[in-house]
């Protein structure tokens, strides 16, 4: 399919075209990322923006779960939802079963949702590589919120919020010691923290922890785009769908609130920029794995190993036949 085509479908919010054009995004051969940049540079010019929501947080802690529900409820309320589910990938092998559309059983049977599970391809971050184009395609096909859900993260990993403009981070009852609040890191990052699982004989925990959490939100230095408040912790229960109506009027107070102060387009402009130098440094990384600078490589690795040249002197030599050297 002509690129021209690809990207009249995907406007249309033909389904089909999508995935295609996500496909086509995540292949690393050269034609198709040439393909892909002329699409997504043909797509930019509808102006289309959808409100991109980030989820993070510890393996089990029913990221998936909540993900479902919080959709259903969106799709309930006439919106079009769109789920980029990133599973993560073996170090060893670099498979992925990429399960999590199995586990949005209802999610995806809506025709108002579309679910899309990509292997991080052992990328840090808890996204893969092309997420981010990725949300820009959903955005032009015409989908009101684009929910993207991370690979089970720690405290550091903290990529998805340079790609949206909400960060919810998703936590456990009773996951640890109250110092774990005051940590930096990821909970820096976050916008609202949820607490999930508060139902049953887990509430109690999920009160206390919130409340804990709460409490450390208050001691970190407040931030310019939030207004009084915020960033706020809440319970959920994604299983019994109690607490997703409040939260989601909550998320939707705070954009509200940068949009009107102008910090929705400011963030969104610093995001450009961040992924203008990421796409730079990936494409330098990316001249190292070339079959010469691979050989090159060896040669002076072991040269290096032999103590022949140091190894800043053999760096400069190599830096000086990939034309980068300052």
């Amino acid at each position: 399919m002509k690129t021209a085509e690809l990207s009249e479908k995907i406007l249309s919010g033909d389904r089909r075209a999508l995935a295609r054009a996500i496909t086509l995004v995540e292949s690393g051969r050269d034609d198709h990322r040439v393909a892909a940049t002329e699409l997504l540079d043909l797509l930019a010019k509808s102006g289309r923006q959808a409100l991109r929501i980030g989820l993070s947080g510890t393996p089990g802690v029913g990221k998936s779960t909540f993900v479902e529900s919080f959709g259903m409820m969106l799709v309930a309320q006439g919106l079009r939802v769109a789920v980029l589910a990133v599973d993560p990938s073996s170090a060893r092998t670099g498979g992925s079963i990429l399960g999590d559309k199995t586990r949005m059983e209802q999610l995806s049977r809506q025709k108002a949702a579309f679910i899309r599970p990509s292997p991080s391809q052992t990328n840090l971050g808890g996204v893969a590589r092309r997420t981010r184009e990725a949300v820009a395609l959903c955005e032009a096909a015409g989908f009101d919120v684009v929910l993207i859900e991370t690979v089970g993260v720690g405290q550091s990993e903290t990529v998805v919020a340079q790609m949206s403009d909400l960060f919810l981070l998703l936590l456990a009852p009773a996951g640890g010691d109250e110092l774990q609040g005051v940590k930096r890191g990821i909970m820096e990052m976050a916008d609202i923290i949820l607490v999930n699982k508060a139902d049953g004989d887990l509430k109690s925990a999920a009160m206390r922890t919130c409340a804990d959490y709460s409490g450390a939100l208050r001691l970190l230095r407040k931030r310019p785009q939030d207004p009084e408040g915020y960033p706020k912790a809440q319970t959920v229960s994604a299983l019994q769908e109690a607490g997703l109506d409040s939260a989601w009027a909550d998320m939707k107070t705070l954009v509200e609130w940068r949009q009107d102060r102008g910090h929705w387009s400011g963030t969104r402009a610093e995001q450009a920029r961040y992924w203008f130098a990421e796409d730079v440094r990936q494409a330098l990384l990316a001249r190292l794995k070339t079959p010469w600078a691979q050989g090159r490589m060896t040669e002076l690795s072991d040269q290096v190993a032999q103590g022949a040249v140091s190894p800043t002197a053999a760096a400069q030599e190599m830096l000086k036949g990939l034309g980068v050297a300052g």
